[in-house]
């Protein structure tokens, strides 16, 4: 459980910068910036979200990320 809980940090930290400097990334952006794959991607949406440092809507069909 822990293992799993640290990585979920270190995800969020990747997404988290990605997402730096910018208006805002869909996943698919952050997913190719980062390299995560979908499971990793969202463990560290969900751990961002859980910290309210992003907020995410949907646009288009499409999840669209910014930091909060």
């Amino acid at each position: 459980m822990k293992m799993l809980k640290e990585k979920a940090g270190e995800n969020a930290g990747k997404i988290w910068n990605a997402l730096n400097g910018t208006e805002g990334l869909t996943a698919k952006q952050i997913k190719k910036a980062t390299k995560l794959i979908d499971k990793d991607l969202y463990l560290g949406f969900g751990w961002l979200l859980r910290e309210d440092k992003i907020s995410v809507e949907e646009v288009e069909g499409e999840l669209f990320v910014k930091l909060s």
